[in-house]
């Protein structure tokens, strides 16, 4: 059996769209699990319209980390698929993942290419450790030429849509669960990413298994015309999780050796991180609309 965990918070018209895309898949011993971060929008109501769809309500919005815990403990497949709502699935994306996973025991976690809703455009195909220690999504933002339709080892995937072995997420889970709840969102997939490759566990990269993401519409929502990095439409509340998140994910996974051999890369990165948090929070005064364009 594969299970499908979808973490939800408000935005049910992507909701909708994503589980009809569950829906179509080409693979029939699957159950479908949705988590709803308290969402005021109408989106346990929408939920009800799938009958085969189990529904997990928390009173608030307890961010992806703890949902998608909670949907892994109640659910029963032998792999798993955590799928942010703003993602949507080729019919055959879970055909072949499964088919990827097979070909090394040692796989447990596969990535396939990940579009942009215009299918044109690259969000992921695959996550990868850079220097400065920050995930680096290979492919980000470029068009589709079909540079990246060779299959392949990677670091990670993307958070965004994860196609897991029960088994890596045994094996990885610590006090602080299969994705650390003290992230909360941000750097959560290239920490469980990182902890796996440590233990000795590989992840997959499979072109054949594609799905569309409207990156960050649920923590930034509709809106139109933004330029300029995601961090600059943040909440204040997000975007420390955002700084602050990277530095947890070294101190869990890094070591002194590996910070010192790339130590001008993280200096050059700080500068560049904190000039935008200034940016904003000084000279934008939160009026992000009021920001010259960049």
């Amino acid at each position: 059996m594969i299970s499908v965990v979808i973490v939800n918070f408000n935005r049910k018209e992507l909701l909708c769209e994503c589980l009809d895309s569950v829906k179509r898949q080409d693979v029939r011993d699957l159950e479908v699990i949705v988590i709803d971060n308290g969402s005021s929008d109408g989106s346990a109501e929408l939920v009800a319209a799938y009958p085969e769809v189990r529904l997990i309500q928390n009173p608030e919005n307890v961010l992806f980390c703890k949902a998608y815990n909670q949907g892994i403990d109640a659910s029963r497949g032998d792999f798993i698929l955590c799928l942010n709502n703003d993602v949507c699935l080729e019919k055959n994306y879970l055909s072949e993942a499964l088919f990827a996973i097979g070909l090394d025991e040692r796989i447990g976690m596969v990535s396939g290419k990940i579009l942009r809703p215009d299918k044109k455009t690259i969000d992921s195909t695959g996550l990868f450790l850079g220097r400065n220690r920050k995930a680096v999504e290979r492919g980000y933002n470029k068009k589709d030429r079909g540079q990246y339709d060779d299959p392949g080892y990677v670091f990670g995937v993307s958070g965004a849509c994860v196609f897991f072995r029960r088994a890596f997420l045994a094996d990885v889970k610590d006090q602080y669960g299969y994705f650390d709840e003290r992230f909360g969102a941000y750097y959560e997939d290239l920490d469980i990413c990182w902890r796996g490759q440590r233990q000795g566990w590989k992840a997959y990269y499979e072109p054949k298994a594609v799905a569309c993401h409207t990156r960050a519409a649920t923590a930034i929502g509709d809106k139109k015309g933004r330029r300029g990095p995601n961090i600059f439409y943040l909440s204040d509340g997000l975007r420390k999780r955002y700084v602050r998140n990277r530095y947890l994910c070294m101190k869990k996974n890094d070591s002194l050796q590996g910070i010192l051999v790339n130590l001008p890369f993280v200096l050059f990165y700080e500068i560049q991180q904190w000039c935008y948090v200034f940016f904003v929070k000084y000279l934008c005064r939160g009026r992000l609309y009021a920001c010259p364009k960049m």
